[in-house]
């Protein structure tokens, strides 16, 4: 049988020692066996023992490191960038998307100023394996903050939370799903738009190739045992796909493997620079696992390791663009997670409340500063986490942003 033509990818490993590994150029290699549709990976990640989920890593956490394709922008300081004055309000009519998306494709910014609605979703698992304390307390406490300091209405809200009475206030997962589409229906330029998810998070094997990773996130409504889990794709087209040019949709995810769940293409680092994937500090990290594999007698861990490695390194690139390609839109569409697609989400208890952390940082955040650009709550809302908890927030949007601009809901 004949040998499909291979690459020698050579990375320089501490202790001055060094692997050279042969990968083969197709994408036909079984990095995982398939895993049923109804099954995470990752599942029910974020349980933590009941209200200690906030308990902060020894030690101070150090910043994460600046991306590959930094601007000029990258050399400033914090400071620097909070800058002094107020920051300007998006502009208004089409703007040029650029960045490798469709060729003569633009979007809007939504001015907020159009009719408000919001859906918060706040899951507990009341006596299931995992239950969780502060999921519930993060919507009461955001759709107050929202009430109060951003001029939603209570009518205008869809709360869904497992510990009310009415079954059309359940968070399975056909009530999540309806909730999802009456959130998005009838939604015109201007509009304000607000979705929140506190609860569990996973990932599961991705089957469209629009993953860098090779997995999609998921979220877990209460009866995900029976019903299963609610792919990024599904939300993503539930949520994004229908909006029209200047609708503002921001999303808030406090759960596990959050960084993409609503699959949205660009990604900003605290410094306010468009971020890519960085295959070769991935590739580093994989063969190192390798590494730390063999030195205690892993063969099999050596394996999956290199098998990783190698699929992030043949996909990671091709993935990143089939997803600027097919996700962009020209709606106005921003997220805030509580953690990279990597990572666990903390509960925190505050005053001695339960509460998700992420929640938490953002009202807290804007409270202390109502007008802040997109840059200064993101690097706010890392503040707030950075002495406590190991994950790092992260700001993705549909389109192109500055991230100088003042943030609004």
């Amino acid at each position: 049988m004949a040998l499909l033509p291979s690459r020698v990818v050579t990375i320089s490993l501490p202790l001055n020692t060094a692997a050279t590994i042969n990968l083969p150029l197709s994408r036909e290699a079984i990095i995982r066996p398939p895993l049923p549709l109804k099954e995470a990976t990752t599942p029910l990640s974020r349980a933590i023992i009941p209200l200690n989920r906030g308990m902060p890593r020894a030690g101070h956490r150090p910043r994460p490191r600046r991306s590959s394709m930094a601007t000029a922008r990258e050399d400033w300081t914090d400071q620097d960038l909070r800058g002094i004055g107020h920051p300007a309000p998006p502009p208004t009519g089409m703007q040029q998307f650029g960045h490798g998306a469709p060729s003569n494709y633009a979007y809007q910014y939504s001015n907020c100023t159009g009719k408000r609605k919001a859906l918060l979703i706040g899951i507990n698992y009341f006596k299931q394996k995992g239950e969780l304390k502060g999921c519930i307390n993060d919507v009461r406490n955001l759709s107050g903050f929202l009430m109060q300091k951003h001029r939603f209405r209570r009518e205008d809200m869809v709360i869904l939370t497992d510990d009310q009475r009415d079954p059309r206030s359940i968070p399975t997962r056909q009530n999540i799903l309806r909730a999802m589409a009456w959130l998005v229906n009838g939604a015109e330029p201007n509009d304000s738009l607000f979705f929140h998810f506190s609860g569990h998070g996973g990932q599961t094997r991705d089957l469209d190739g629009d993953e860098d990773d090779g997995y999609d996130e998921v979220i877990y409504p209460v009866d995900y045992k029976s019903a299963g889990h609610i792919v990024d794709d599904q939300i993503h087209d539930i949520l994004v796909r229908p909006l029209r040019p200047g609708v503002r949709l921001t999303a808030i995810f406090d759960s596990c493997h959050s960084g993409s769940a609503l699959d949205l293409p660009y990604i900003y680092s605290t410094k306010g620079a468009l971020k890519e994937p960085n295959l070769a500090k991935d590739a580093g990290a994989g063969l190192l696992s390798a590494v730390s594999a063999y030195a205690k007698g892993d063969i099999g861990g050596v394996a999956s390791s290199i098998f990783k490695f190698a699929k992030k390194a043949t996909t990671g690139d091709e993935a990143y663009n089939k997803t600027m390609r097919t996700k962009t839109s020209p709606a106005d569409v921003i997220m805030w997670s509580g953690s990279k697609d990597n990572q666990t989400s903390a509960d925190a208890s505050i005053n001695s409340q339960a509460t998700g952390a992420m929640s938490w940082a953002f009202m807290t955040a804007l409270h202390q500063k109502p007008q802040q650009s997109y840059v200064e709550l993101l690097n706010s809302i890392r503040d707030l986490l950075e002495s406590k908890y190991s994950q790092r927030p992260q700001l993705s949007a549909s389109h192109p942003i500055d991230t100088d601009l003042l943030f609004i809901i």
